[in-house]
């Protein structure tokens, strides 16, 4: 039942990148929209390191999209991925659960 653990803790991985890519984004759309502003030290901070923790896996998106101007679709992309990953985790997972139990 080991590699049913991994692919557990897999699955949470992947809803806590989730996560933080949900709050990168709606923090930037706050901060476009002049409802918070980064004068604030602690929105700057959160923002910075929400942009060097995403940063990483947006970089590699970026090479292959086009550029769409103003509109990066790179967070949507990774968000997809995540999904579909998730998908699969849990379909490794019942095949587990279903070949222990025959």
């Amino acid at each position: 039942m080991i590699a049913l653990t991994l692919i557990q803790i897999l699955q949470v991985l992947l809803d806590v990148i989730w996560w933080i890519i949900f709050v990168q984004f709606i923090l930037s759309l706050l901060i476009a929209f002049n409802v918070i502003n980064t004068s604030n030290n602690f929105i700057r901070s959160l923002h910075y390191g929400l942009d060097r923790l995403t940063e990483p896996m947006y970089r590699p998106i970026r090479r292959v999209l086009p550029n769409m101007g103003g509109l990066d679709l790179s967070p949507m992309v990774v968000l997809v991925l995540i999904a579909i990953g998730d998908i699969i985790l849990r379909n490794l997972a019942i095949g587990i659960v279903s070949s222990a139990t025959v």
